[in-house]
């Protein structure tokens, strides 16, 4: 595993699970492909891949997860958020990509989800509706060129598995920039007790977005310190990132509460210093793995009703603290992680990962290591 955020001495709040990350959620697996290299035609550098969560895991059946959708800024993509917004549940993996690449990487996971449930599909009037999100990596990586194919989907899918997860330069997030650092793939976790019992709630963030001077760590202006090689603020001007935030859950919360706690990820971004660039797509989603119910394919015998258990709105407080602390340390957990990469465009840079020494050693001066 590489160095992590709370490694460094950063004074994090809450508890992690287990692996700090998204897959302390029970049943949550995560798999990556990352392609880096050259492409054969152009020479150009491709450096990017797919990320892919599976909220259930490889169930048996495909049972739906409830949702909640929130766009901070919508200058991005995410499919199927159209059917969550409207009924409140999604019956798909996840998958992150760059933003050329939703298209294969939907037309992938659709065939993925025929193979794994072909009875569902082939026998009844069953249809895919993949939640296929995206962030720009063309910085560093060719975007144009279109490198992703089919076969990169497939080994995410099926490489994806529980335990500890790697960040940084990994999947989706392989080319990504964050407060023009190298970004990329993170993700944290927070255990809470509500009324004796005890839940998770975890993030996963493809972190793509930032200007150097909005960056801040646990209150403290690092961007205002670590001012070399910030090479958008000394091209365009304009931030061209954007970031997406997963968050889930085994609390049993419904597609309203859910709703509300996708807000919570935009607080965990703004607590590292963005104020949400015009040319940025911040998108969260949460779902919530709870209430396991299996809704039959139109034209199979269909219950009269389904019973549900939802969370005492009371108690929402302490899920939202912990999305919001898990949405901030996954972030810092993405840049941490990853490594310095040469750049695209333009060409002849390299977008430095960020120096630990240095890290520390500001916030040694602001009193803020643990």
């Amino acid at each position: 595993m590489k160095t992590r955020a709370r490694d460094l001495g950063l004074p994090l709040n809450g508890t992690p699970g287990a692996w700090n990350a998204i897959t302390d959620v029970p049943g949550v697996e995560l798999g990556y492909s990352t392609l880096v290299g050259k492409a054969e035609l152009t020479g150009n550098p491709m450096y990017t891949g797919v990320t892919a969560i599976l909220p259930r895991g490889r169930q048996q059946r495909p049972n739906p997860v409830w949702a909640g959708q929130f766009d901070l800024n919508g200058n991005g993509e995410l499919t199927g958020s159209h059917w969550i917004k409207d009924a409140g549940y999604f019956n798909s993996p996840i998958c992150i990509t760059n933003s050329h690449s939703v298209g294969v990487v939907h037309d992938a996971t659709t065939a993925w989800m025929i193979e794994q449930h072909p009875e569902y599909f082939h026998e009844y009037h069953s249809w895919a509706l993949p939640v296929i999100a995206e962030t720009y990596d063309g910085l560093v990586n060719d975007i144009c060129g279109q490198h992703l194919r089919s076969e990169h989907v497939m080994e995410a899918l099926n490489s994806a598995r529980s335990g500890s997860v790697e960040e940084g330069n990994v999947g989706g997030g392989a080319g990504m920039q964050t407060y023009e650092f190298k970004g990329g793939s993170g993700t944290s976790s927070r255990l809470i007790d509500i009324a004796g019992k005890r839940y998770t709630v975890a993030a996963f963030v493809q972190s793509n977005y930032g200007l150097r001077p909005e960056f801040t760590v646990c209150g403290v202006p690092v961007g205002r310190h670590l001012t070399d090689n910030a090479i958008i603020s000394n091209t365009t001007g304009h931030e061209t990132g954007s970031i997406i935030v997963i968050l889930a859950t085994d609390i049993p919360m419904l597609p309203i509460q859910l709703n509300r706690l996708a807000k919570r990820g935009a607080l965990g971004i703004s607590r590292t210093g963005s104020y949400g660039g015009h040319f940025s797509g911040d998108i969260m989603l949460a779902f919530s793995t709870g209430n396991d119910v299996h809704m039959p394919a139109l034209g199979a015998d269909q219950p009269h009703s389904f019973t549900l258990e939802c969370i005492n709105d009371a108690h929402c407080d302490l899920i939202h603290e912990a999305a919001v602390e898990a949405v901030e340390e996954s972030v810092l957990n993405a840049m941490v992680a990853a490594r310095s990469v040469p750049t695209f465009k333009p060409p002849g840079h390299t977008l430095e990962a960020i120096d630990h020494q240095a890290l520390q050693a500001i916030m040694r001066q602001y009193d803020r290591l643990t």
